[in-house]
């Protein structure tokens, strides 16, 4: 057992609570503890909870209160100021640039990254009924949504998982859409109707994915090095770089999907005005069978098709 433990910051959400449960508990086993022993879980990797701006505030957009940030935001300030040693966080909530002395140390095995439909009403999107209330609070999910089915009413949709399946259900909405990871990691996976295409409709970069982040100083630390997943690392590298490329936050509509065929990295990259009348998409591969490299070769295949997608879209989509 270490001497110094490994103390982890998270949002005190149910889900997040969850996510950095399971993974304190791999914290724990590379520290030498008993991932079957809560008490020697909790010594050597002990949770504190970090409540956020994003948090406290929500009946409004996150663009209209700071944008992705603002779910990272006093965690991040907890790590500068060495209150905890790391922070988990769903990879698809962390902006494209981290404050200076901060870096993403590992990324574990990702979960389903596709978004998931759920409804009383339902089974897909292609059945609600002319003019249906979609909820989301998701840019993305709007436009994408918008663009499929122009007719519908787009409402904005705020809160945990839990509030969300309370609104559906109380009616104050014909079907909402939630990332399926958050849904399984919650072990409510079976509340979905059906699962969205990722190449039709690709998720938020990133999505499905835990980001662990630390200081500068402990990126390649033994026990991160022991829980980073190298192929997800390198997809998440190719959506983040096409992120970058956007200069995505929560007022543009970006998605991006890569996944892998045999050492084939493939990519696929869409903005979308908010109205989603307007979509650009570009696709592409990289070949990491012999490069060193790959995680740097991935992210240029993402910034390459983000500067695509962003050359053809002009000033059809905010990239303020």
């Amino acid at each position: 057992m270490p001497t110094q433990p490994i103390r982890i910051g998270a949002r005190g959400s149910k889900l997040s609570l969850a996510q950095a449960g399971h993974m304190q508990r791999r914290i724990a086993a590379a520290l030498g503890a008993d991932p079957e022993k809560p008490g020697e879980v909790a010594a050597a990797a002990p949770l504190i909870v970090i409540t956020t701006t994003g948090d406290r505030v929500q009946d409004r957009r996150l663009l209209e209160i700071g944008g992705k940030g603002m779910f990272t935001k006093e965690i991040e300030e907890a790590l500068l100021e060495g209150r905890i040693d790391c922070a988990v966080h769903s990879l698809k909530d962390m902006p494209a640039l981290l404050p200076d002395g901060l870096c993403i140390a590992a990324i574990p095995e990702r979960e389903d990254p596709r978004d998931a439909f759920l409804s009383l009403k339902a089974e897909r999107l292609e059945d609600l009924p002319q003019g249906a209330v979609l909820g989301t609070a998701s840019l993305r999910r709007q436009a994408q949504m918008l663009h499929r089915r122009p007719d519908l009413d787009v409402q904005m949709l705020r809160g945990n998982v839990d509030t969300r399946l309370a609104k559906l259900q109380a009616g104050d909405a014909d079907a909402i859409l939630l990332a399926y990871a958050g849904l399984k990691r919650l072990g409510l996976g079976d509340r979905a109707q059906s699962l969205i295409d990722p190449v039709e409709c690709p998720p938020a970069p990133g999505q499905g994915a835990l980001a662990i982040e630390t200081r500068v100083g402990d990126c390649d630390a033994a026990w991160v090095q022991a829980i980073r997943h190298v192929p997800t690392v390198v997809a998440v590298a190719a959506e983040r770089g096409a992120l970058a490329a956007l200069e995505g936050s929560c007022k543009t509509a970006i998605g991006a999907h890569a996944w892998f065929e045999g050492a084939h990295l493939k990519l696929i990259v869409e903005a979308l005005s908010t109205d989603g009348a307007r979509r650009f998409r570009h696709a592409g591969e990289a070949d990491l069978t012999e490069l060193a490299d790959a995680e740097a070769s991935a992210r240029a295949l993402g910034l390459s098709l983000g500067l695509a997608v962003k050359a053809e879209a002009g000033d059809a989509i905010d990239l303020s």
